[in-house]
C-alpha cells in the first residue's frame, strides 16, 4: 500500500492595531472551534504558530484557553513553532531586530505553552537567501516556505515531498516546500478531494511528505468559511478522515519529518514570496500584463508545465510601489538605529526595545487583497510604537531644545530636513513641493501626516464587472463591493498629498474637481524641486524653500517665484510659515492660490472627530465633510478619541476649501472605501503686482 506523510500547519495571527472586537471574533469563529474540533481527535497531529501579539492577547482575554493548548502538547498533539514575535518580514528589518524578535517568541511560547520550538513560521513566507544565516543563528533548525520558492530554483512536482539543506556562509539551515494544492484544496474543497490528491502522491516506500501551512483564519474568518467548516462539518470531517484512512495517511509534526527522514538535497532559493504576494508587489501595469500572460499560457495549455519560469515581483518592491510604506520603513530604520547607538551607551529599557518591534509588524508595510497599507488602524500602532521609542530614547540622551539634519531619509537621492524636538518633528521634501511630509506630535506619539494618496491598483478594473459568487471559493477569487457605486470614488492623484503644496487653481476648477484631482493646476511647483537652506539661531531652527517657477495658460509661461519659511523654535507646540509669491514679470496677473495641508487623523466620520470653525456653524463639521467657508483666519480639527487638536491661524483671511481624502482598495471582505486624511485648502484670490505674502500658523495640542 502506497502512503503518505501529511503534516497539517496552521499560522495564527492578528496584527497590532487590529481592533479588540476583531480579535474576539477571530477567536470565536476560528482559533477556538479549531482546536474544539482537533481536540476530539488526538490521533490527529497538529503544528500552529502563534503570533506575539495574539499570545499576549490570549494571555490576557483567554488564559483558559492557553491551558488547553498546553495540555495539548504536553500529549503529543501539537507542535508549536516560534517567529518574529511581531511578524514582522525579517528580510526588510536589521539583523539584530530578527534575533531579538525570534528569540522573544520562543522563549514565550517555552514559557506559556512548555514547548521549545525548533522550527519557523516566515512571515508571508517572504525568503531571501541570507536569511538562512540569521535564522540559524537564532536557533532555528527548520523553516517552512512555498513550494514556490522551490519551482522557481528549478524544482519539479515530484521533488517537493521532503526536506532540503541550504546555508549561508556555513550556516545550516533545514528548508521545508508547503504544498499548493493543499493550501487550495484546505478547506475550500471537499474532503475527498484532498484524499484523491494524496492518493496520487503517496509512495510505496512512504518517505515523502505533504505539508498544508497556511493561515488559520481561512478555518472561520474569511468570508463564508465559519459555516463551511464548523456548521457544515467540513473540518470535523475532515479528522474523522484522516483518523479513518490512518493506514496510509500519517499525520506527523515537522519536526518528526526532520527526525526520520534524510534531506533531499541542498539548494538555494531565490527571493521570493507566495505567487499572488509577487503579484501584488508589481505596479497596477504589469500586475495587469501577468494576468492576461498567464491567461494566455493556460489558454494555450502551456502555463502548467512552464509555471516555475512565470513570476512577479518580490517583497521589497512594496516599498518602491508605495511611497507612504517606504517612508514608514525608513522611519523603523531610524528608530533602529537610534536604539543601537543608545545601548552602546546607556540601558534601554526592553519597553522601548518592545516598541521598536512592535512598529516592524509587516501587515500595514504592503498591500493584496488584505488592506495592509490602505488600513490606517494598521498604519497608527506602527508609528505610535516607533515615536513611543523615540520619546524613550530621546529621555536617554540630553538633546538640546531643537536639532535638525540634512540627510536622504527615504533613500531616493534626494536630501531631506528633519527637524526634531522633545514636542514635535518636522519632516520636509525639497525635492517633492517643499512640502512638510511627517509632523509628530510626540507626547500623543502620533503623526499627523500618516496618510495615503490614492493610486491605481492593478484590481480596480473588477469593480465594474463584480460577479456576486455563491458557495466555497478562496479569498484570491471572492470579489465583493461593500457599498454600490464604489468606482465612482475611482479617482488618483498625480502627486503625493503632503502639507504645504502650493496650487495655482485654474479658471473653473471647483472643489468636486480638486477633490477628484481632475482640475487644471497653472503652476509647477506642487511635485516640483525647491531649493533650500537650514539656519539655526539658538533654539530656533529656520528652513526656507524656494522656487523660480511659472504659470502656464494657453502654453505660456508667465515667471513667478514661491518663498516659503518655515519656523520652528524647541519647546513649542506650533510653528510658522511665511509665504511670498513674487512676480517675476513687469506685467501684473490674477492668481489664485490655495495650500493644501493633510491632517490624517483616524477617522472622517464619527461625531467626535470634526472641525470647528470659530464664529461659524458648519452644516457637517465632521472630518469626512465637504465644504467651502468665506473669509476665514482661523479653524481646528479636533479628534476626541486621540485627545488632540490641530489648528491653523491665517493672517490674510481665506476662502477654506475642505474635503475628505478616501481611498478604494481591496481587503478580505471586498472592496471598500477608507477615510486617509482631511485635505484643507485655504485659497486666496490676487492682482499680483509685486508680492502677495500670508503667514500661516500651525499649532498641534492635547485635549
Amino acid at each position: 500500500m502506497n502512503t503518505i506523510q501529511f503534516a497539517f500547519v496552521v499560522h495564527n495571527h492578528q496584527p497590532i492595531g487590529n481592533f479588540d472586537s476583531v480579535f474576539e471574533e477571530a477567536f470565536q469563529r476560528s482559533y477556538q472551534p479549531f482546536i474544539d474540533v482537533v481536540e476530539h481527535h488526538p490521533s490527529v497531529k497538529v503544528t500552529q504558530h502563534w503570533t506575539g501579539t495574539l499570545l499576549e492577547w490570549l494571555i490576557n482575554h483567554h488564559p483558559e484557553f492557553l491551558d488547553r493548548l498546553r495540555a495539548m502538547v504536553e500529549r503529543g498533539q501539537i507542535e508549536l513553532l516560534t517567529g518574529a514575535y511581531y511578524e514582522a518580514v525579517l528580510a526588510a528589518i536589521p539583523e539584530r531586530d530578527r534575533q531579538g524578535q525570534i528569540r522573544k517568541l520562543s522563549v514565550a511560547v517555552q514559557r506559556h505553552l512548555g514547548f521549545i520550538p525548533r522550527g519557523m513560521w516566515l512571515a508571508e513566507r517572504v525568503w531571501e537567501q541570507p536569511l538562512a544565516a540569521s535564522l540559524a543563528r537564532a536557533g532555528v533548525e527548520f523553516v517552512v516556505v512555498d513550494d514556490t520558492h522551490f519551482r522557481h530554483a528549478g524544482l519539479h512536482d515530484n521533488q517537493l515531498f521532503g526536506y532540503y539543506m541550504t546555508e549561508e556562509q556555513g550556516e545550516v539551515l533545514k528548508l521545508i516546500p508547503i504544498d499548493k494544492t493543499l493550501r487550495y484544496t484546505i478547506p475550500f474543497r471537499g474532503v475527498d478531494e484532498t484524499i484523491r490528491y494524496l492518493r496520487q502522491v503517496a509512495t510505496a516506500a512512504g518517505h515523502a511528505v505533504a505539508v498544508h501551512a497556511d493561515d488559520g483564519e481561512k478555518f472561520g474568518v474569511w468570508p463564508k468559511t465559519f459555516k463551511h467548516v464548523y456548521e457544515d462539518g467540513w473540518l470535523e470531517s475532515f479528522c474523522s478522515m484522516l483518523e479513518e484512512q490512518k493506514e496510509w495517511i500519517r499525520t506527523v509534526h515537522l519536526g518528526d519529518v526532520i527526525d526520520r527522514e534524510a534531506p533531499q538535497g541542498r539548494i538555494y532559493l531565490p527571493t521570493a514570496s507566495y505567487p499572488e504576494m509577487m503579484k501584488w508587489a508589481l505596479d497596477s501595469r504589469s500586475f495587469n500584463q501577468l494576468e492576461a500572460f498567464e491567461q494566455h499560457l493556460k489558454e494555450s495549455d502551456l502555463f502548467e508545465g512552464n509555471a516555475m519560469f512565470v513570476r512577479g515581483g518580490f517583497w521589497r518592491n512594496f516599498l518602491a510601489k508605495y511611497p507612504e510604506a517606504n517612508h514608514m520603513h525608513k522611519k523603523m530604520l531610524r528608530v533602529s538605529r537610534q536604539l543601537e547607538a543608545a545601548a552602546g551607551k546607556a540601558r534601554v529599557s526592553s519597553k522601548t526595545l518592545d516598541h521598536l518591534w512592535a512598529g516592524q509588524c509587516n501587515d500595514p508595510y504592503w498591500h493584496g487583497v488584505f488592506g495592509g497599507l490602505y488600513l490606517p488602524n494598521l498604519r497608527y500602532p506602527v508609528y505610535h510604537n516607533l515615536l513611543q521609542a523615540e520619546r524613550e530614547l530621546d529621555a536617554l540622551e540630553r538633546h538640546p531644545a531643537v536639532r535638525h539634519e540634512e540627510v536622504d531619509f527615504d533613500c531616493d537621492g534626494q536630501r531631506e530636513v528633519l527637524v526634531e524636538s522633545d514636542l514635535l518633528n518636522l519632516y520636509f521634501k525639497p525635492d517633492l513641493g517643499g512640502s512638510l511630509v511627517e509632523l509628530d506630535y510626540k507626547p500623543a506619539a502620533f503623526n499627523l501626516l500618516d496618510i495615503l494618496s490614492r493610486r491605481e491598483e492593478g484590481y480596480h478594473h473588477r469593480l465594474r464587472a463584480i460577479d456576486q459568487f455563491e458557495g466555497m471559493t478562496n479569498i484570491h477569487k471572492g470579489v465583493l463591493a461593500k457599498e454600490e457605486g464604489l468606482d465612482k470614488h475611482l479617482n488618483y492623484d498625480w502627486y503625493r498629498h503632503a502639507s504645504f503644496l502650493d496650487h495655482f487653481l485654474g479658471a473653473g476648477t471647483t472643489l468636486d474637481s480638486l477633490a477628484a484631482c481632475n482640475y487644471a493646476e497653472e503652476g509647477d511647483f506642487v511635485n516640483q524641486p525647491f531649493d533650500v537652506k537650514v539656519k539655526r539661531l539658538g533654539d530656533e531652527v529656520k528652513v526656507s524653500l524656494h522656487r523660480e517657477g511659472a504659470l502656464w495658460t494657453s502654453g505660456l509661461p508667465h515667471r513667478i517665484a514661491v518663498t516659503k519659511v518655515f519656523r520652528y523654535v524647541g519647546g513649542a507646540k506650533q510653528f510658522t510659515v511665511d509665504y511670498t509669491i513674487s512676480n517675476r514679470e513687469e506685467k501684473p496677473r490674477d492668481i489664485w492660490f490655495g495650500v493644501e495641508c493633510n491632517v490624517g487623523l483616524m477617522a472622517g466620520n464619527a461625531h467626535d472627530r470634526y472641525y470647528l470653525v470659530p464664529g461659524r456653524s458648519l452644516e457637517d463639521p465632521r472630518l469626512g465633510s465637504r465644504g467651502e467657508t468665506s473669509d476665514v483666519e482661523m479653524f481646528e480639527l479636533v479628534d476626541e478619541w486621540l485627545k488632540l487638536r490641530t489648528g491653523f491661524t491665517l493672517s490674510v483671511a481665506a476662502s477654506l476649501w475642505r474635503f475628505p481624502l478616501e481611498t478604494v482598495s481591496l481587503s478580505e471582505t471586498g472592496f471598500e472605501r477608507l477615510y486617509q486624511s482631511s485635505i484643507i485648502v485655504p485659497n486666496w484670490r490676487a492682482h499680483l503686482i509685486d508680492e502677495f505674502t500670508v503667514r500661516i500658523t500651525q499649532y498641534v495640542t492635547g485635549l
